[in-house]
């Protein structure tokens, strides 16, 4: 799975999503960075981020609760589902084990804003009744996906 990141590490990379997830119409995002370091660490405590993918948008359902959300894998197989908005932040946590369905997407979605279609692909990995939802919309994110869903099918799924 590769380097293992510390929360500070993590905490960098949201850093990074949040200054990239203001569009050019957008007001960016005001965060409180000091308090945002402080809750990360809070919620990963000593554990170990093995992989780490950053929707640039949000997924549909979650729109109400940020503008962005990343979703780490931990060295010990537990998945973090981070929103970050202007003053909201939540996580979701669930261990590889207890997802019902993992599901990959790969198709073309019709984006109206340009007026022609592009390729998306999507991971999404449901517990229960939710689902966490990684998307892909360009070469760097469909690497980053397709590492996360080769975790999750190694850990879930080993050939013996």
């Amino acid at each position: 799975m590769g380097g293992l990141m510390t929360a500070a590490e993590v905490f960098e990379k949201a850093r990074a999503a949040a200054v990239a997830a203001t569009g050019p119409d957008e007001r960016a995002l005001q965060i409180d960075y000091p308090a945002l370091k402080a809750k990360i660490q809070a919620a990963l405590g000593d554990r170990k981020a093995a992989l780490l993918h950053v929707n640039r948008f949000l997924p549909e359902g979650y729109e109400e609760q940020g503008r962005f959300n990343l979703l780490l894998l931990t060295g010990g197989k537990v998945l973090y589902d981070m929103v970050f908005g202007d003053s909201y932040f939540r996580y979701d946590v669930v261990s590889l084990s207890e997802l019902d369905k993992v599901q990959v997407v790969d198709g073309v979605w019709e984006n109206r804003e340009k007026r022609q279609e592009e390729p998306f692909l999507s991971l999404r990995l449901m517990h229960a009744e939710e689902t966490h939802l990684l998307l892909a919309l360009n070469d760097g994110e469909r690497r980053s996906l397709l590492a996360f869903a080769d975790a999750v099918t190694a850990a879930r799924h080993p050939e013996r």
